[in-house]
């Protein structure tokens, strides 16, 4: 009944079409299959990241770092110049362009096959991203909230979003960790904005719960345990579990001892659905998706 009462709910806010073609979609020109997993490798361009090895001192360690995911096995970088951890006070977006920009001036030049999103929830940087180097997704952890022009910049840019679930900004969402239904209320809330975008004729969406935004270590558990659940919006689901607090607060460690739990959950992730890993470590996840791939390619043919 649960089930069919999340159905319900959702399919007032989407029309579905075909439900086999929502783990495809066009990025850089081409069709990109999200059937078999994919990897995010994180580019942080701040000095105050949870996670301090992901830290980039420099431009040159910031180059270095992405060419490593890259010869690592990441299909898409994605490159944040805010922090989005819990209490981050918001960049406005001319600070935000000054760190990002001398990057991609260098980046997008030499990566040109990559897959390049940014990690902002600006509209005036994402339009710079695109029109002056050619980003191929935006990745906006506010879903559109903090910039009410963000969706119209999508439709206009005619680019890939990923759809992010957070309720408030980073510097208050954890007062915004009520719900009446967690897994029902996410959705529909996900579901509502997937209904504006289409409208606005954005249709190129990936969804992302957003875990560790508006929801406390417990509700996280409980989210990757009902993950499954989100297929019913009908887009490849993208989950950023790297290192976060759900592991090490639970686990009492730090976020630098984290990437054994880390590995732990984008298994379980991907087990239920993920189509996408944003992670620190992509020569890990690489590994760990190769072994769930051997897995399920295994059978008994030919043993007794």
């Amino acid at each position: 009944m649960y089930h069919k009462y999340l159905f319900h709910k959702a399919c007032k806010y989407i029309k579905f079409g075909s439900m086999s073609l929502y783990n495809k979609l066009v990025i850089k020109n081409r069709l990109v299959d999200f059937s078999s997993p994919l990897i995010m490798g994180i580019i942080n361009l701040t000095p105050d990241s949870f996670y301090s090895e992901s830290r980039q001192k420099s431009i040159s360690s910031s180059l270095e770092k992405a060419n490593s995911m890259i010869e690592n096995g990441a299909d898409i970088i994605d490159i944040g110049a805010q922090s989005t951890r819990h209490g981050a006070k918001i960049l406005n977006p001319e600070e935000e362009w000054q760190r990002l920009e001398p990057f991609l001036q260098v980046f997008c030049k030499n990566y040109q096959e990559t897959i390049i999103s940014i990690d902002t929830y600006w509209s005036e940087v994402a339009k710079r991203a695109v029109d002056y180097y050619n980003i191929d997704i935006i990745n906006d952890v506010s879903g559109g909230t903090i910039d009410s022009k963000m969706y119209d910049t999508i439709a206009d840019l005619n680019i890939t979003y990923i759809l992010m679930h957070m309720r408030g900004t980073p510097e208050n969402m954890m007062q915004k960790t009520n719900y009446s239904n967690l897994i029902s209320d996410i959705i529909n809330e996900i579901a509502k904005k997937i209904k504006i975008l289409h409208q606005k004729g954005v249709h190129n969406i990936i969804v992302d719960p957003g875990f560790g935004f508006s929801k406390n270590v417990d509700q996280n558990y409980v989210l990757l345990n009902n993950l499954e659940d989100f297929k019913i919006l009908n887009a490849p689901l993208l989950v950023g579990l790297s290192r976060k607090s759900m592991i090490w607060r639970f686990l009492e460690i730090s976020p630098e001892d984290s990437l054994i739990g880390s590995i732990v959950l984008n298994t379980i992730a991907v087990l239920k659905g993920a189509n996408i890993i944003r992670v620190h470590d992509v020569l890990d996840s690489k590994q760990l998706l190769k072994l769930i791939n051997k897995t399920h390619s295994s059978n008994l043919s030919g043993w007794k």
